[in-house]
């Protein structure tokens, strides 16, 4: 498949991906030298993950943990930037270990270059996940 031609395009084909559960085809929609970063990551959690490697690292399990069915109410900003949006959405699945539902909101803001994510700011809440005892890609904590 060719790179879709705008970051909301990409990004909405990165939620298709993870709902399919593959993994390797998300890490790919990454830039070589691609940062994720996690603001509000608690104590003894990455806030930042430097490389697509290192990302791919820390998606590698999360089928594992969460089989996501939906991401209900997503909202793709544009910016002045064309290469960034800002985007509000919930994640809801269920946690594969206990299938207790999970349901998450999240705000990102993702910079796309060439039709790879460069830059990408999860503002998750970790407040709302000591239930489940999981973070955001459902890794165990």
């Amino acid at each position: 498949m060719s790179a879709p031609a705008s970051p909301a395009d990409l990004y909405r084909h990165s939620l298709r991906l993870l709902l399919d559960k593959n993994i390797p085809a998300w890490v790919d929609l990454w830039a070589e030298d691609g940062l994720m970063e996690f603001p509000f990551a608690p104590r003894g959690r990455p806030e930042r993950l430097d490389g697509k490697e290192a990302v791919a690292a820390y998606m590698r399990d999360y089928p594992d943990h969460i089989e996501l069915h939906d991401f209900p109410a997503l909202r793709i900003h544009l910016t002045t930037d064309p290469e960034t949006i800002v985007v509000e959405m919930r994640g809801v699945g269920r946690l594969v270990q206990t299938g207790a539902p999970f349901d998450m909101t999240y705000i990102a803001v993702v910079t796309v270059r060439d039709g790879h994510i460069t830059s990408y700011r999860d503002y998750w809440n970790p407040l709302a996940v000591p239930e489940t005892g999981t973070d955001f890609t459902g890794s165990s904590r």
